[in-house]
């Protein structure tokens, strides 16, 4: 059966007010406009980002989503800047702790560029952006627990596996704050030279880091377990309800010219849970709209969302179709 209950949640982006009401969570700028006007301007599209996230937060409530993946990008070139120096600061706390007090479970899943097993300032700068990603949290009120997880890749093999999940552990214990290693995850990779279900279970025997299954990912790159086993392998690593992926292959659905790691735009088959209660993720390209299709809920589209929509539609029937 395919999850749609309220353990289902999408990731950063509501397409719903972000179409119809500019609702965004993601307000950034270029590096030149960060010199040009600084920690002041930062720390205006923050503010701004965390209140349109609270009202993206209070709309999942209303329409029975229980989960959801924040954006890593709420506050613009954060690694330049103690977020306690932002002008706006106490506001933008006490948003953060009205969010955090909501009934919704909250995760985030910092960029690729976080390579935990680098070295060097490859190391520095992911150290540094995961615990921004964690002092969010911490501001939301969030206990420090795999329940607001922090998720992400193991990273690059550096030619040698086992040493390089080695140097994650060793650079997890001892570079990590007790908040952020109380809430990192890690999640299995869609590429065959990289990481696969079981080849993260070393970590979490090392560091009890717990793994993400990704269905599609394991798909593309299963290793040799089946997606039951891997399922199943990584199941028995949390140590409370699991957060698991799920999404569909574009080019099998949608435009066959599509790169095989490409997701879908929607959802098209059931994420089988093996009788276990799993939080899913689905990771599709029409965030809500996917889920609120399965669950017979979808709405009357707004003529911007309808052009959205047919445009998407078209962009794949073209991909299909052009030689």
């Amino acid at each position: 059966m395919l999850t749609t209950t309220p353990n289902a949640g999408y990731a950063c982006i509501n397409l719903t007010l972000q179409v119809d009401e500019k609702i965004t969570t993601t307000r950034g700028m270029i590096k030149k406009t960060f010199t040009e006007k600084g920690v002041q301007y930062a720390s205006q599209l923050a503010l701004q980002n965390v209140q349109d996230l609270l009202k993206v937060v209070d709309w999942n409530l209303a329409h029975g989503f229980r989960l959801f993946r924040i954006t890593s990008d709420l506050f613009p070139w954060a690694s330049e800047y103690r977020m306690a120096e932002l002008p706006d600061f106490f506001e933008i706390r006490a948003i953060l702790e009205d969010i955090g007090a909501r009934p919704i479970r909250l995760t985030c899943h910092p960029g690729p560029f976080n390579h935990l097993a680098g070295q060097g300032k490859t190391l520095e700068n992911t150290v540094k952006d995961l615990e921004y990603q964690s002092e969010v949290f911490d501001m939301m009120g969030l206990l420090p627990s795999h329940w607001n997880k922090i998720n992400i890749h193991a990273g690059g093999t550096y030619g040698d596996k086992t040493a390089t999940l080695a140097r994650f552990a060793h650079n997890f214990q001892t570079r990590l704050s007790e908040s952020l290693r109380a809430r990192l995850t890690v999640e299995n990779d869609d590429r065959p030279n990289l990481y696969t279900v079981q080849d993260l279970l070393y970590l979490h025997e090392q560091i009890g880091t717990p793994i993400v299954f990704d269905y599609f990912h394991h798909s593309l790159n299963p290793g040799e377990q089946t997606e039951e086993e891997a399922f199943m392998t990584a199941y028995a690593t949390w140590d409370v309800r699991p957060v698991f992926h799920f999404s569909n292959s574009r080019r099998e659905y949608e435009d066959p010219k599509a790169r095989k790691e490409a997701h879908a735009d929607w959802l098209y088959t059931p994420a089988n849970t093996y009788g276990k209660d799993v939080d899913i993720v689905f990771e599709s390209k029409m965030k809500e709209l996917s889920i609120l299709r399965l669950r017979g809920e979808e709405p009357d589209y707004s003529p911007k969302m309808i052009k959205l929509i047919e445009a998407a539609a078209l962009a794949a029937d073209v991909a299909g179709t052009t030689d």
